[in-house]
């Protein structure tokens, strides 16, 4: 399996930007889609995003589409989700995720094998 770590969250006010990244480790990094899900406290964790092992193809969650961007660096073995536009409802944890059909785009969690630990995002209204 792939080691994954992410980084960047922190606390912003509403309408700012935050830039989460996902190292990852282990594997061959572009043998793996990658995605990013979203626990809030209370909640089920949910899909926010996913882009394939070239970086070429993506798919939003609709809560996020327009304000979110995936997108991968495969020389640096990282994954990045640039936030723009947050919102209260933003806040959660985050957790990057990889999964070995590196061509699908599921937001299924069930679909990824390896996790990393989370960082927590919190927008302040």
């Amino acid at each position: 399996q792939v080691q994954l770590v992410e980084s960047g969250g922190g606390l912003v006010q509403a309408g700012d930007s935050l830039r989460l990244s996902c190292a990852a480790s282990g594997r061959t990094f572009s043998n793996y889609a990658m995605g990013w899900f979203r626990q809030a406290p209370g909640k089920e964790r949910e899909f926010v995003a996913v882009i394939n092992w070239t970086g070429g193809r993506t798919r939003y969650a609709d809560s996020v589409k327009g304000r979110f961007t995936c997108s991968r660096d495969n020389t640096k073995n990282t994954v990045y989700l640039q936030m723009n536009s947050l919102k209260p409802e933003d806040t959660a944890v985050y957790y990057c995720a990889a999964d070995a059909v590196p061509y699908r785009l599921s937001g299924v969690d069930t679909d990824f094998g390896s996790w990393g630990q989370g960082t927590q995002v919190t927008v302040s209204s």
